[in-house]
């Protein structure tokens, strides 16, 4: 636990940065204030910082230990926030309307933060660690986007760590699983072009009601009929847009949804299925249907050797008996994307307080510590 303890000493300061990132929040590709913040402290401690890496707001720092050569490591935490207004009043409230750090984003910065602090006056390791300070994690494309950029080609890492919090695992606790621990997210828009008519001459009319409730209904069969029951997958129409006027059927019809799987087996028999129902109704119905693929993004899966090492360095920040078997979530992350890319583990904080993206959520700054503390014995274990 001496990790813990060292790092504790840094709680006051990782509590201020987190309160004034919450108290300025600024949404994906925006964070601007926040990557200067971030930097600025970065290079006050010796540590190497590139700013706007692949003309976005990452910030990605370098630190090279003092023993040598060795393993390279990227640690990496979010710093973008939600599109929605906050509803809670602690006096470090958010200053901007409908942007709001409703996920513990301002947390994890202030983590990875206090870890590079912590690191930067203790360089005495083999190796390197890359502090991977992103972007755009809510709309599960920044993480993407700084591999199209050449992440790993211009700051390669052996292996790659990143944590959420999760009231889901009680404070001082940590959740660990190998193989999938969130699911991929697709999000989908689905077009009917129908006929419209006047409602008292529906034979005239190829109304896209009818047919959107054909579809809505025969999207059911998707996942339990398709899907290994073994396997998890969740498909939700979540929208569904049509008409204008009360005595008129329409000529359109909108559905909009997401799907969620576990696996990427399951991600690709459901994406199938969805798409040949949409064409089967359209020949049904004799009508067009266009299926539009909004954003894709594949299940969060850790590797078991890093998984491993994530057990091991959090069983000596807060014992054994207080590391846990995290259950999956269906909630969906980008570091995905990084996890296809390189070996790694993401791994769940336990705090006190509400669920994320509920209005009124603030980060337990009491669980920074033991968050920091993990990341440090990551790199003492893997960097010596």
């Amino acid at each position: 636990m001496l990790a813990e303890i060292e790092i504790s000493r840094l709680s006051d300061d990782m509590r201020a940065w987190r309160r004034d990132i919450h108290r300025h929040p600024e949404l994906g590709f925006k964070e601007h204030r926040t990557a200067a913040k971030v930097a600025e402290l970065l290079q006050s401690w010796g540590i190497d910082a590139e700013t706007e890496f692949g003309g976005t707001t990452a910030v990605i720092g370098t630190l090279r230990g003092t023993r040598g050569a060795g393993l390279t490591l990227g640690l990496r935490a979010d710093m973008d926030a939600l599109p929605m207004q906050e509803k809670g009043s602690p006096e470090y409230r958010s200053v901007h309307d409908n942007v709001f750090h409703g996920c513990g984003h301002d947390g994890h910065t202030a983590i990875l933060l206090g870890v590079a602090k912590h690191l930067a006056a203790q360089r005495d390791f083999k190796g390197v660690v890359h502090f991977i300070f992103q972007p755009a994690e809510e709309t599960l494309r920044g993480g993407s986007e700084l591999i199209r950029q050449g992440l790993f080609e211009r700051y390669p890492c052996d292996e790659i760590y990143a944590l959420h919090n999760n009231n889901c695992i009680p404070a001082g606790q940590v959740g660990v699983r190998s193989g999938a621990i969130l699911s991929a997210c697709d999000l989908f828009r689905i077009h009917i072009q129908g006929v419209g008519s006047h409602a008292a001459m529906p034979h005239k009319s190829i109304d896209p009601i009818v047919v959107g409730s054909a579809l809505v209904q025969a999207l059911q069969s998707v996942v339990s009929r398709n899907v290994d029951p073994l396997d998890t997958a969740v498909l939700s129409i979540c929208q569904f847009h049509a008409g204008s006027a009360i005595n008129v059927i329409a000529d359109t019809a909108r559905l909009e949804g997401t799907l969620r799987t576990l696996s990427k087996q399951a991600q690709e028999v459901a994406l199938g299925r969805l798409r040949g129902i949409c064409d089967g109704i359209a020949a049904t119905y004799g009508c067009e249907i266009r299926f539009e693929h909004l954003l894709s993004s594949p299940p969060t899966i850790n590797t078991e050797a890093e998984t491993e090492t994530v057990r091991r360095a959090a069983a000596a920040v807060v014992g054994a008996d207080k590391v846990v078997q995290a259950e999956p979530l269906m909630a969906s992350e980008d570091f995905a994307f990084m996890l296809e890319q390189r070996p790694g583990s993401y791994f769940f904080l336990g705090h006190d307080g509400l669920t994320c993206h509920h209005p009124e959520f603030d980060f337990d700054d009491s669980s920074a510590s033991t968050g920091a503390a993990v990341f440090v014995e990551i790199v003492r274990q893997r960097l010596g």
